[in-house]
């Protein structure tokens, strides 16, 4: 009865392989919305002002982070936690994909929502009349949480790390 109930929880990591191409399906739509943007912005070219080009500019880096993001979550989270990727003699394989484990994901995941949110506030800056005072003051709360936690999060791994190596050590 235990092995075939172990069989079954180990089985069960397969569950989340469909939303990994969940995932995938939301890098297609990210990438239309890309070439929606970049077409946008192309066609201001013969008007364009400083401000718009560095406000187009953030937004197709905030879409690019937003992909890159998912793609760390896609190949972490599918070796990590359903099967290896078989892809090792693959020349155009990532350096990091096998080397990313759940805590480093962690704070990669962080990371990036601190950098997207940043995009978001510079944005709101450089446009500042568009938007009332309590807004900008929640998104910079927001954003401060954001970073916040980042820092405890790794402060958090880095005590974990570290209590790991002294008690190696103490052996």
């Amino acid at each position: 009865m235990e092995r075939a109930i172990e069989r079954v929880l180990f089985a069960s990591r397969w569950l989340m392989a469909p939303m990994y191409l969940g995932l995938v399906g939301t890098l297609a739509i990210l990438l239309w919305a890309f070439v929606l943007e970049l077409y946008h912005f192309a066609l201001q070219i013969p008007q364009m002002e400083v401000d718009i080009a560095v406000m187009g500019a953030l937004s197709l880096i905030d879409l690019s982070l937003a992909a890159n993001l998912i793609l760390i979550v896609i190949f972490s989270g599918y070796e990590n936690f359903v099967s290896r990727m078989d892809t090792h003699g693959h020349e155009d394989r990532p350096d990091w994909q096998s080397e990313v484990d759940f805590s480093t994901l962690k704070l990669k995941l962080v990371a990036s929502i601190v950098a997207i949110s940043g995009i978001h506030l510079l944005k709101v800056f450089m446009d500042l009349e568009k938007y009332p005072a309590e807004k900008i003051t929640w998104m910079v709360v927001i954003h401060l949480v954001f970073v916040i936690s980042g820092v405890l999060l790794a402060l958090m791994d880095w005590i974990s790390n570290h209590a790991k190596a002294m008690k190696k050590s103490a052996k």
